[in-house]
């Protein structure tokens, strides 16, 4: 696929300055971040540290470990049902409900070997951060941080990979540890301790339309349920953010897609379109802490038809939202400023009574799908930062 090569460079006010790229996992759908590697590296923006959990975590080390953007997007492309997923028939029909997971961890690991250099993080040429979970102690563990450098980058990253009953934990070191989406599928905390500005890509919490369920089976019912469950840990520091300027990029890929095969390359054009939208002011994100970008005014309103007087957007969004006298829902603040980490509660109405309306681009409603979070949030749109005036609205 042929890309537009934008004449972007860095800013001067960026210069000397460090940025934290944090990968998000997300089953297949991470591979949307290849895509914003590609849109970064045109604009010469170089992380000075990179951070990831799961998938996250694998791209994230083979690009560190010195994967040009090109061979990531063609060995992504290149990759089959049977290179990752092998069913572990023999420990499920011997071990049953012991059995260590469904599938075997062969292809994970051996798909981590052909991505990942075999060296610990501290001979990386960067700082790289990879987010696990001890199984054993319950306690998130962040291989790479101060005092955990001296382990191999390839172990840690399949365990970021593991996740639970998919795939067998890992060992690194003398822990045994699984998935870090567990409990922190964003680590942009950690990796915000590092940084000047931070860069997320948030995967995970996309919520496109929704297949029927009878069709999609076990893995995809489990992943799905997954999504949310990963969202809601992570949205609560999103939508209170304290900590350097963010740029929270979310590609609008399908939640099937997280064990798909077949929408790789679409993944990667969304990583890099989403990318490049949210990257186009760039250099106004600066000396904004505790800000998320990129930013947008939106118009909220009522359908009092529709309303049942429910109250569950103003337990949600206590701020934004209200009861009048005649139990109906109305809105406190009919404009708001928003960034992607918000307006979650818009989704939750039962009877989808309230809309939200980029108004900086009136001719476009804001489609309920592009907008909501896939579990609660309520955003308060309370701001210091002055609103993307040119960006589409997307908090999915």
């Amino acid at each position: 696929m042929l890309y537009p090569h934008p004449s972007i460079r860095p800013p001067e006010s960026s210069v000397g300055r460090r940025i934290a790229l944090v990968l998000g996992g997300g089953g297949l759908k991470g591979f949307a971040h290849i895509g914003v590697l590609r849109a970064l590296q045109e604009r010469d923006i170089v992380p000075d540290v990179y951070a990831g959990t799961s998938i996250g975590a694998l791209i994230a080390a083979a690009y560190l470990g010195g994967t040009p953007v090109d061979d990531l997007q063609a060995r992504a492309e290149a990759v089959r049902k049977r290179d990752l997923f092998r069913l572990n028939h023999f420990g499920m029909l011997l071990e049953r409900m012991r059995s260590p997971s469904i599938y075997l961890e062969e292809p994970l690991r051996a798909l981590c070997a052909g991505a990942i250099p075999d060296v610990t993080f501290a001979a990386l040429p960067k700082r790289l951060l990879v987010n696990t979970v001890d199984l054993d102690r319950g306690a998130r563990v962040v291989w790479g941080l101060p005092g955990l450098e001296d382990f191999s980058v390839r172990e840690a990253v399949y365990a970021s990979c593991a996740l639970p009953g998919f795939f067998p934990p890992g060992r690194v070191g003398d822990r045994t540890c699984i998935d870090g989406g567990v409990v922190d599928n964003l680590p942009v905390s950690v990796a915000s301790q590092f940084a000047d500005l931070v860069i997320a890509v948030d995967v995970g919490s996309s919520d496109q339309s929704w297949h029927d369920p009878s069709t999609t089976g076990f893995a995809g019912t489990y992943m799905r349920a997954a999504t949310m469950m990963m969202h809601a840990l992570q949205q609560f520091p999103l939508e209170h953010w304290h900590g350097p300027p963010m740029v929270l990029i979310r590609p609008r890929v399908d939640d099937a897609a997280w064990l798909s095969f077949t929408d790789t390359a679409a993944n990667i054009a969304e990583g890099y379109r989403s990318a490049s939208r949210a990257l186009e002011r760039f250099d106004s994100y600066w000396d904004h802490p505790n800000c998320v970008y990129p930013r947008r005014r939106v118009q909220i309103e009522v359908n009092r038809e529709r309303c049942t007087g429910c109250g569950t957007c103003v337990s949600l969004a206590p701020a934004v939202m209200g009861m009048d006298g005649t139990g109906k829902a109305y809105a406190r603040t009919h404009i708001v400023d928003w960034s992607p980490a918000e307006g979650g509660f818009v989704h939750e109405c039962p009877t989808a009574a309230i809309s939200a309306v980029n108004i900086d681009r009136r001719s476009t409603s804001v489609d309920v799908h592009t907008l909501h979070d896939p579990t609660p949030s309520g955003g308060a749109g309370v701001s210091g930062a002055a609103p993307e005036e040119d960006e589409e609205s997307s908090a999915a």
